[in-house]
C-alpha cells in the first residue's frame, strides 16, 4: 500500500517511519499532484490553523474535500484530527468537514499540559496503548455514523467514520504502529 503523509507541518518524518514499521510504502505529499496512485493519506499534527491555510494555499482543501467524499482514506493525527472535523469550537478556521465530529482544540490545555497515558483501545488487542498527548484536542460530539474507538473520561481521543480516522494524540511519536496497522486495515477491509 502506498500512503501519503501531507508535508506542510508537524511530524512527517515520524508518521514515514512508523507507515513502513506497519508495512506500507510512505510518500511525503508536498503538492496536490503527490496524491494520484495514493491508497490512503495521513494528516499530521502540528497548528491547525497554518495548516488549514497551507491546505487552502495549495488547494489541497478542495481536493482532499472532493477525495473524501468520494471514499478516499484518510487518518488524521492531533492537529489532523481537527482538519477532518465538521465542527470547531469557537472558531471557522478552513478545515475539511468529513467528519461528523465536533472538536475542541487545545482540549487539554496548553504546552505544559502536555502528557504520556496508557488508553485501552479494544480495536488495537488487550495491551495498552502508550499515547502522547501535546496540546491535544478531543472529541466532544460524534454523530450517529462515527464509532469511539478510545476515551479518556468522557472525552473521545480516538473514532472513526467509514474510511475516515481521527485521533487525538500522537501514535507517530511512540514505537507501537498498532494504530497505523489499524489504518491499514481499514484500507484493506474495504
Amino acid at each position: 500500500m502506498r500512503i501519503g503523509v501531507l508535508d506542510l507541518q508537524g511530524a512527517v518524518t515520524e508518521h514515514v517511519r512508523a507507515l513502513e514499521a506497519a508495512g506500507a510504502e510512505a510518500v511525503r505529499v508536498k503538492k496536490v499532484g503527490h496524491l494520484a496512485g495514493l491508497d490512503g493519506l495521513i494528516i499530521p499534527g502540528g497548528e491547525s490553523t497554518t495548516i488549514g491555510r497551507l491546505m487552502e494555499e495549495y488547494g489541497f482543501l478542495d481536493a482532499l474535500r472532493t477525495m473524501g467524499r468520494d471514499g478516499f482514506p484518510m487518518f488524521g493525527t492531533c492537529a489532523g484530527m481537527i482538519m477532518l472535523a465538521r465542527d470547531i469550537a469557537g472558531s471557522n478556521q478552513p478545515r475539511l468537514g468529513l467528519m461528523d465530529i465536533t472538536v475542541q482544540r487545545n482540549g487539554f490545555g496548553r504546552q505544559r499540559d502536555s502528557f504520556e497515558i496508557d488508553l485501552d483501545i479494544r480495536a488495537l488487542g488487550n495491551q495498552p496503548f502508550r499515547a502522547v498527548f501535546i496540546r491535544a484536542p478531543y472529541v466532544s460530539e460524534a454523530g450517529p455514523e462515527v464509532e469511539v474507538l478510545a476515551t479518556l473520561g468522557d472525552r473521545i481521543v480516538l473514532c472513526r467514520q467509514g474510511r475516515l480516522l481521527a485521533c487525538a494524540f500522537h501514535p507517530e511519536l511512540t514505537d507501537d504502529p498498532r494504530v497505523h496497522r489499524y489504518f491499514l486495515d481499514l484500507l484493506r477491509a474495504h
